[in-house]
């Protein structure tokens, strides 16, 4: 799907459960003789393609991000950048120039070693023939070139806070240019595990990658499991058919886990905005008063208890707390049903019809309910139009903008940019936001930290859409499991680290 502009990434493949497998008795680095050797984690939402340079959505570099392909850098579990195919590097005075010194012994699972020539090769490809809206990120680069086979040098245009960050993210993938004719299907990477096979409706399998220049992971095999009812997760795991439920999507069952001393608990934060968003290219989008109104009508609190058990954090913008520039911003608009009934008589929406097309994801769908009332108690009438996810939502929604209102948890690290902006879904045009986004990204770290709280403040104030919570990090699994996140803030599911 072709987007002119940056795409995030979806909760589409937000709940994961792990299973463990006999292996056998074959021994590995950092296991047991004997030992389980293998995974199998269940996922939501199967993708439509392995080929996330054409394809949009979270579900694809959840389980190949990290896993398969690697970047020069990424992050670590508390946010900061860190190297990874670049084990250093330096920035010049004018913050224009990157200079890279790469690791001198990764090679791609079709045995091509990994060099300089490869990351200009990826670097240039994001400009050249990736087609997801997120390519626009490597924009600000002027040039890439190899210094030597373990040294990259990259110009930008003009400084930018945002690159390097985004290099942590899918457009900073290695690529082998052998190896990307099949990408779909195929994928080729430096990463700690291979891709084997792809049994289209049921399952992706990994294999680790023997040859992997790093710490080799614990597991032999992760076998990627494709449910479409969350809710059979649950069984699975009361049953011991699996040791791991992760990201949970039904909070309300976890009363069933949190008595039994099998289990562990954890929850954390996400980077997940759950959003309300509104296609601001309609004309009753038009009204800010209709828009605030909307807010206003909202009982926050109420919603995340009803439809999330209570899980979760209420924002008031779309900064999660993990950020440097997060402030907490519901009072902007506090539930206030009189006056969101004022509000909406005067902007003239008061009985008009809203068309809400939600995803077929769990928290959508029940959340979905819970809007669709209190707007109506605010004299708002409102449309529930179900979308299959991820094809028909994705196609009618996100690519053509049909639709009055949606519910989606948006979940690629620091995207207000991303999302508010005239191309993207919500066709949301403000050119005082992107004055404040710019400085943003130009200035120093106190300027960015400012603008970035300006841009959100700016963003609630308009009420360009209505963020109903931060998605939680919930986690239930089998005691022994090791290496779970506590939080989920980088688009990937890092399979390395998980042990038993």
């Amino acid at each position: 799907m072709a987007l002119p502009t940056r795409a995030v990434a979806f909760a589409a493949a937000a709940v994961l459960a792990v299973s463990a497998c006999s292996a056998g008795s074959s021994t590995s680095s950092g296991s047991s003789p004997g030992g389980d050797q293998s995974l199998s984690i269940g996922l939501v939402a199967e993708p439509a393609s392995l080929d996330f340079t054409t394809t949009d959505g979270a579900a694809i570099p959840q389980a190949l991000l990290g896993n398969v392909y690697e970047s020069l850098v990424k992050q670590d579990d508390s946010g900061k950048i860190v190297p990874s195919l670049a084990k250093s590097w330096t920035v010049s005075p004018d913050r224009k120039t990157y200079t890279f010194d790469l690791v001198d012994n990764a090679k791609f699972t079709n045995d091509k070693p990994f060099t300089a020539s490869d990351a200009v090769f990826s670097i240039n490809r994001v400009k050249s023939a990736w087609t997801i809206s997120l390519k626009g990120a490597m924009d600000v680069v002027a040039g890439a070139k190899a210094l030597s086979p373990t040294q990259l040098e990259v110009t930008l245009s003009k400084p930018s806070n945002d690159w390097l960050f985004r290099m942590t993210t899918r457009i900073g993938a290695m690529f082998s240019e052998s190896g990307v004719a099949k990408l779909a299907t195929d994928p080729i990477g430096t990463g700690p595990y291979k891709f084997s096979k792809w049994n289209r409706g049921d399952s992706i399998v990994l294999e680790r990658n023997d040859g992997y220049w790093g710490t080799k992971p614990f597991f032999h095999q992760i076998t990627l499991k494709y449910f479409k009812d969350p809710t059979a997760l649950n069984n699975a795991l009361l049953t011991g058919t699996i040791n791991v439920i992760g990201t949970v999507q039904a909070p309300e069952a976890l009363s069933q886990f949190t008595s039994n001393d099998k289990y562990q608990v954890i929850e954390g934060t996400t980077n997940g905005e759950v959003l309300l968003s509104f296609n601001n290219s309609r004309p009753i989008f038009k009204d800010i008063r209709t828009r605030q109104a909307i807010r206003m009508a909202i009982d926050h609190k109420a919603l995340l208890d009803t439809c999330f058990a209570g899980r979760g954090k209420l924002i008031g913008s779309m900064v999660p707390p993990t950020d440097p520039w997060y402030e907490d911003l519901t009072s902007i608009a506090p539930y206030d049903l009189a006056k969101a009934k004022s509000m909406l008589q005067a902007s003239g929406a008061a009985g008009k019809t809203l068309l809400l097309r939600l995803p077929t994801l769990p928290y959508a769908t029940s959340c979905g309910q819970v809007v669709k009332s209190q707007l109506e108690q605010a004299g708002l009438k409102v449309r529930i139009d179900p979308q299959e996810f991820p094809a028909a939502w994705l196609n009618t929604v996100f690519k053509n903008a049909d639709y009055d209102m949606s519910i989606i948890a948006h979940v690629e690290p620091r995207d207000l940019g991303a999302v508010f902006n005239a191309k993207y879904y919500t066709r949301y045009d403000d050119p005082t936001l992107q004055q404040y986004l710019a400085a943003a990204d130009s200035g120093d770290e106190a300027a960015q930290v400012d603008n970035m709280k300006k841009a959100a403040r700016r963003l609630s104030e308009q009420a360009a859409g209505d963020w109903l919570f931060l998605l939680p990090n919930l986690i239930v699994a089998d005691k022994n499991i090791k290496g779970l996140p506590q939080n989920a803030i980088t688009e990937n599911f890092d399979l390395s680290k998980l042990a038993r």
